[in-house]
């Protein structure tokens, strides 16, 4: 985790001491509610509720989320969700504000810097780094057309005459490099290589990225490369955002995975180890790094039946195998199934050993390399790739 220094938190930053002094008078001057629309959806990730607060009909309660360390949901579905209620898919959101200052304390821009963001959602990111370093030197790319109206509105309110572009991020925006810094407040599984040659040699790229077995991903801080042709860095901290639009995948389907003919010819075996074990809680690295050992999988977990059973499934993205752990409350030992080209269950649990065999390495000790042929991620060092 970055360190930050202990200084007294401006009212309404949701940073209580944690306000790192350089940062103090961009987050004093740009207040997050600025960039909020009067009904949005405050997500408390410690009880994994999401509300709906109005600020016509509730104001101080508004304020308080908006005040709050909270990720706040501004929009569902593409825009499409008009109701009260929350949406089916979050699609646009304002971060927790101790996020965002990590974030921006890792992309270590300063004055004289020019910043390209990648995700301009509500423009409060785009804010604080205009006011500390100039409306002039930062431009912001956003895909979706209100979220870039409503940004660019709220940005000119505050005097801050920030370079919105509606366009699709994963190109970058040329037309102003090279940068010092570019900044991705999306997720990604492929790093557009784009965003490499469009920072100059010693710049810095910022962006959350995992893989495809679960949704945890880890801030990557890639330094590039003297000569553009590639950029490496370690991981910092350990993240979850929303994905960017021309990487979004929808999760697999069941009934196509998991037919009477694969049921009825699935191996099985057993496991005592617990899905805690395996997975870890929230924001624990478990599945991040056996995610960075076992590649194209997906993993997703049924809720508990009536009789304390929850089955943890995978499936392979390149074919149609499968594998189902049936995990009981009343059992140590639990049955495995699996079936396909691939044995899901045995690469999950040798990934979850090597993890093991590593001394349970944190995010701190994992990197990741890139260039124009593909990404590669280590622990320690380039020269310790993850998957040989």
């Amino acid at each position: 985790m970055t360190a930050h220094a202990d200084t007294k938190g401006r009212p309404g930053t949701g940073l209580g001491r944690r306000l790192a002094p350089e940062w103090a008078p961009a987050f004093g001057a740009v207040p997050r509610s600025a960039f909020l629309p009067d009904l949005m959806w405050p997500h408390d990730i410690t009880t994994h509720r999401i509300t709906t607060v109005d600020r016509a009909g509730d104001p101080d309660g508004w304020q308080h989320a908006a005040d709050s360390d909270m990720p706040i949901v501004t929009q569902w579905d593409d825009g499409a969700h008009r109701a009260y209620r929350p949406g089916m898919t979050a699609t646009v959101s304002s971060s927790k504000p101790s996020l965002v200052l990590s974030m921006l304390t890792d992309l270590d821009a300063h004055p004289g810097h020019r910043v390209l963001e990648v995700g301009t959602g509500t423009g409060w990111n785009a804010g604080l780094l205009a006011h500390r370093l100039g409306p002039a030197s930062v431009v912001t790319v956003e895909i979706d057309g209100s979220a870039a109206r409503a940004a660019r509105t709220a940005l000119a309110q505050l005097g801050l005459d920030v370079r919105v572009i509606h366009g699709d991020g994963a190109t970058g925006h040329p037309a102003r490099a090279p940068y010092d810094r570019v900044i991705a407040t999306c997720g990604v599984r492929e790093i557009p290589f784009t965003w490499v040659e469009q920072t100059r040699p010693g710049g810095i790229v910022l962006v959350p990225w995992g893989t495809h077995f679960s949704s945890t991903e880890a801030t990557a801080r890639l330094t590039v490369a003297d000569d553009g042709a590639g950029a490496r860095g370690p991981f910092t901290n350990l993240v979850t955002f929303m994905r960017l639009r021309a990487q979004r995948s929808a999760p697999p389907d069941y009934d196509s995975y998991v037919t009477p003919e694969s049921r009825a010819a699935a191996e099985t075996s057993f496991t005592t180890l617990t899905r805690e074990e395996l997975l870890g809680g929230d924001y624990d690295v478990n599945a991040f790094a056996i995610g960075l050992r076992v590649p194209d999988c997906a993993h997703l977990i049924d809720r508990t039946t009536g009789d304390g059973r929850r089955t943890l499934w995978f499936y392979g993205l390149t074919d149609h195998s499968w594998a189902a752990v049936v995990h009981r409350d009343d059992k140590s030992r639990f049955t495995v199934y699996q079936w396909g080209q691939r044995r899901l269950w045995d690469e999950v649990e040798s990934a979850y050993q090597w993890w093991i065999d590593q001394g349970r390495p944190q995010i701190e000790r994992f990197g990741l390399s890139m260039d124009a042929t593909g990404q590669r991620a280590w622990l320690d060092s380039p020269e310790r790739p993850v998957r040989p």
